[in-house]
């Protein structure tokens, strides 16, 4: 069984764009998540790139949004 990582590392601009493209405001979003307006916007800025696993999920939830859609690509090597 996997453990989840301590920290996942976000992409703040496909937050933000999920967020809009599912016509979501900020203040709306981060009550449905349960953070605060002021987290998410760093978040979706760029100031604040990890999210622990409990926090991620209920961002994901909130915007309807894959597990994967909201994470930095990985490169492949």
């Amino acid at each position: 069984m996997n453990n989840p990582p301590a920290t996942y590392q976000v992409n703040g601009a496909a937050i933000r764009a999920t967020r809009k493209r599912r016509g979501l405001g900020i203040r709306e979003t981060a009550e449905a998540a349960g953070i605060s307006r002021s987290y998410l916007q760093r978040l979706e800025t760029g100031i604040r790139e990890q999210m622990r696993p409990p926090t991620f999920a209920a961002l994901r939830t909130a915007l309807h949004a894959d597990h994967h859609e909201l994470l930095v690509p990985h490169e492949e090597t």
